[in-house]
This record gives structure tokens, sequence and C-alpha cells, in this order.
């Protein structure tokens, strides 16, 4: 799992890839705080290149979205696989999130 954070027009991108299990979420549980501290702004989740996710990836989703709402930022995300779009669906996280 590989977390790539970049500042780009205006957006923090976040660029996820790899297997978000319970093992790379405790990994990069740091990363998201910082971007919880930022979470005022527009922030822009990139899955393009993420091939799993588990519960404890969603509930870092939830943190930021969580946030984002209480700070008045912006929380999107983006590409999504159809094996990701399935557990959103399942989970409900597919209202929750503005999915581009």
């Amino acid at each position: 799992m590989t977390i790539k954070i970049d500042n780009e027009g205006g957006q923090i991108i976040v660029r996820l890839a790899g297997r978000l299990d319970t093992a790379s979420a405790a990994e990069i549980a740091p990363d998201i705080q910082r971007l919880a501290e930022q979470a005022d702004k527009h922030i822009v989740l990139d899955c393009t290149e993420l091939a799993y996710i588990s519960s404890s990836g969603l509930r870092l989703f939830l943190t930021l979205r969580k946030e984002s709402a209480a700070k008045g930022g912006k929380l999107q995300v983006r590409n999504i696989n159809a094996d990701i779009r399935q557990v959103f669906m399942m989970t409900g996280f597919i209202s929750l999130f503005e999915i581009i």
C-alpha cells in the first residue's frame, strides 16, 4: 500500500495504490490524520490504483468525511473500481461520499 499526497490547483490529491487492509490502514493512519487537519480544503481521494479496501480502510475514509463536513471542506472520491464500488454500495458508503 502506498499513499502519495500532492497539492494541485488548490486541491489536495491523495493517490492510494495497492490494498487498503487492516495492516496498511494502520500504516497510513498518521497520513490520514494530517489530512484531517486540513479538512477545510478540497481533498480528492484518487483510487485509480486502489485494488482493495477493508473495513479499516473504510473507517479512514469516514474519518476524513466527518472532519471535512465539520470544517466546511470538500471531500471527493474518484476512480473507484467495480469491486470497491460494490463494497461502497453494500456498506451504504455510496450515499455518504461524492464519487467522481
